[in-house]
C-alpha cells in the first residue's frame, strides 16, 4: 500500500506553498499525490426546478474551471517530475469534503495552506483549518 498525500489547493499563494511542501514530502517518501479543490457550497437551499437546473450548470462550470485553470497545469508539471497525481473537485463544506476525500482515497497525510484566496481567507485558516485539525484522524500539515 502506497502513501497518499492529499493537498488542498485553491490557486492562492498559500495553496501553492502547501503543494510545494507536499511535493517535497512525496518525493522523499515515494508517495502519490491527490490534489483537491473544494468549492464552498451549501446544499441547503430551496429552489424552483428552473433554479436547480441553473445551479447544476453553474456547479459543472465551476468544476471545469477548477480543473482547467488550477489543477491540470499542476498535474502536467508534477507528472513530468515522475509523480503520480490524481485530482478531485468537490462542492461542499471545505473541511468535511477534505475529510471525505481523504477517507475515499485512503490518504495518509493532508497538506493545507495557512491562507487561501481573499474570499476564503478567513475560512481557510479560521474555521476550515481549525475544523480539519480538530476532526481529522490523519496528520494535517498547515503550511504558512
Amino acid at each position: 500500500m502506497s502513501n497518499k498525500i492529499l493537498v488542498a489547493i485553491d490557486g492562492s499563494e498559500g495553496g501553492k506553498r502547501a503543494l510545494t511542501a507536499a511535493v517535497e514530502h512525496a518525493k522523499l517518501t515515494h508517495s502519490d499525490l491527490i490534489l483537491s479543490y473544494i468549492i464552498d457550497w451549501s446544499p441547503y437551499s430551496f429552489h424552483t426546478p428552473e433554479e436547480l437546473e441553473e445551479r447544476q450548470k453553474r456547479r459543472d462550470s465551476e468544476i471545469q474551471r477548477a480543473h482547467d485553470s488550477i489543477l491540470n497545469p499542476e498535474v502536467a508539471s508534477l507528472e513530468a517530475q515522475g509523480l503520480t497525481v490524481e485530482t478531485v473537485v468537490r462542492h461542499g463544506k471545505i473541511a468535511e469534503a477534505l475529510k471525505e476525500i481523504a477517507d475515499q482515497y485512503k490518504a495518509t497525510q493532508i497538506y493545507i495552506g495557512k491562507l487561501g484566496e481573499s474570499r476564503m481567507r478567513s475560512m481557510i485558516f479560521g474555521s476550515v483549518t481549525a475544523a480539519l485539525i480538530q476532526t481529522s484522524l490523519l496528520p494535517v500539515t498547515v503550511v504558512p
